[in-house]
């Protein structure tokens, strides 16, 4: 069996890994390789997006939302991945988003909330290098994740704590 030697960026940590099988799912290496439990395996297929993490191809490069459950380990190698535990500040603060999660009480069994922080934070990105304005929002939102799935919340407390933390974040709006 072919392996590669694995090495990327998570949550701004070298990870360096040999022998890696280059056809296992990320979110199973994220998982069980690395203990990193806070990105969820739902469907298996790509669809809930509950696996989310953003990706960036380079520093300095957009965030990009990235499905781990069905991407092969060989796709991240030599990129920087961030995933929900490495949303938290430096010194250990909550990001905001997470704080207006809780705030807002976006989530009930939490298990989908992973993916809809990294498809937020992944917007958020994107607003920061091209704003929008205030009107416009609302459909950004639904862009970003609007195709999440989610079992319990009937998704308007999401929707609720990302305009807010976008209208409240200087520099995303104009």
């Amino acid at each position: 069996m072919d392996t590669i030697d694995l090495e990327f960026i998570l949550n701004n940590q070298a990870i360096v890994r040999r022998g890696v099988g280059p056809d296992q799912k990320l979110n199973d290496f994220l998982r069980e390789d690395l203990g990193m439990t806070g990105t969820k395996f739902g469907c298996g297929i790509a669809v809930c997006r509950a696996c989310t993490v953003a990706v960036q191809r380079v520093p300095g490069a957009r965030m990009e939302p990235l499905r781990t459950c069905t991407t092969p380990v060989s796709d991240v190698n030599g990129r920087i991945v961030t995933t929900v535990e490495g949303l938290a500040q430096g010194d250990g603060q909550l990001h905001p988003l997470q704080k207006a999660f809780l705030k807002h009480f976006s989530f009930q069994c939490g298990y989908s909330a992973p993916g809809f922080l990294m498809a937020s934070l992944c917007l958020m990105d994107k607003l920061r290098r091209s704003p929008i304005p205030r009107s416009a929002v609302d459909a950004a939102i639904a862009e970003a994740v609007g195709q999440h799935i989610c079992r319990c919340t009937g998704y308007v407390r999401y929707y609720q704590a990302i305009r807010e933390v976008i209208l409240e974040t200087p520099g995303l709006v104009v």
